[in-house]
């Protein structure tokens, strides 16, 4: 269906991409098996009513479990779903940047598996990049607390709040909420940023708005109804100490040029 409506949250005609394509959809999943099925079914149903031309792209990281084998079954129920796998497990941020080369909508929703943002809030990221003009939008639990309808632990609210003084003091980036995994971006703008990036694990938020920064795009942070999954991917100790280290070692390749474009 590649129909537009025209509420002035939705994609226009002259925004749609290749194939009728407005909007892509991209997911990064890794051992996901208990939870796809339903985020897809949430996802493609909101699509659907909205009529919108869109695609969702499930990025397969290396999966044990039988992730990939369910996108494969259901793909031909559900409209413009496609399957991309990594060969091996390599990170989000890998995931993210193997999605984004994939897909073709000229906005493109970055989105965890778990769907702990509803895909309903994509509409406050519509406003914020087409009425007020932001190359990217992103949802932040840290604007509006009563938009937190399930809550992390004490532990993990802690050491989110660590994690952004930490950004905040070597990046200079004044966003409130990096990590929130619900992200919607222009394609345009973020090809030669995703070229350039590197971090492949948790900090590829940081990276990529790191970057949108430094090349003065508009970057809109939008409260979001958020609920906490308890299977979270992110180990206490082994990845909080990782992405302490991809900070510093973004803050570090900018300094030396690394990020830079050839002539």
């Amino acid at each position: 269906m590649t129909t537009l409506p025209s509420d002035p949250g939705s994609p226009t005609p002259r925004e749609t991409g290749g194939g009728g394509i407005a909007l892509s959809v991209v997911i990064p999943a890794y051992n996901e098996e208990r939870r796809i099925v339903p985020t897809l079914k949430a996802i493609a149903d909101y699509l659907a009513r909205k009529e919108w031309g869109a695609e969702i792209l499930v990025v397969d990281d290396g999966s044990t479990d039988g992730t990939a084998g369910l996108v494969a079954e259901i793909a031909g129920a559900v409209p413009g779903l496609r399957l991309v796998r990594n060969e091996r497990n390599r990170g989000k941020g890998y995931s993210i940047r193997h999605g984004f080369a994939e897909c073709r909508g000229p906005l493109v929703l970055l989105t965890d598996a778990d769907l702990s943002t509803p895909i309903e809030e994509i509409e406050k990221l519509l406003r914020a990049v087409r009425e007020e003009g932001s190359g990217i939008a992103i949802g932040s639990r840290g604007l509006d607390p009563s938009t937190v309808e399930v809550p992390q632990g004490w532990l993990r609210r802690t050491m989110g709040k660590g994690f952004n003084v930490i950004v905040r003091t070597l990046t200079g980036l004044s966003i409130r909420d990096t990590q929130c995994g619900f992200k919607l971006l222009k394609r345009d703008l973020f090809v030669p940023i995703f070229r350039a990036a590197r971090v492949d694990r948790f900090s590829y938020d940081v990276e990529i708005l790191y970057l949108a920064h430094r090349r003065g795009i508009r970057v809109a942070e939008v409260p979001v109804i958020w609920r906490n999954s308890p299977q979270s991917r992110v180990s206490f100790v082994r990845d909080s100490f990782q992405m302490f280290w991809d900070v510093v070692g973004i803050v570090l390749r900018d300094r030396m040029g690394r990020y830079r474009e050839p002539a």
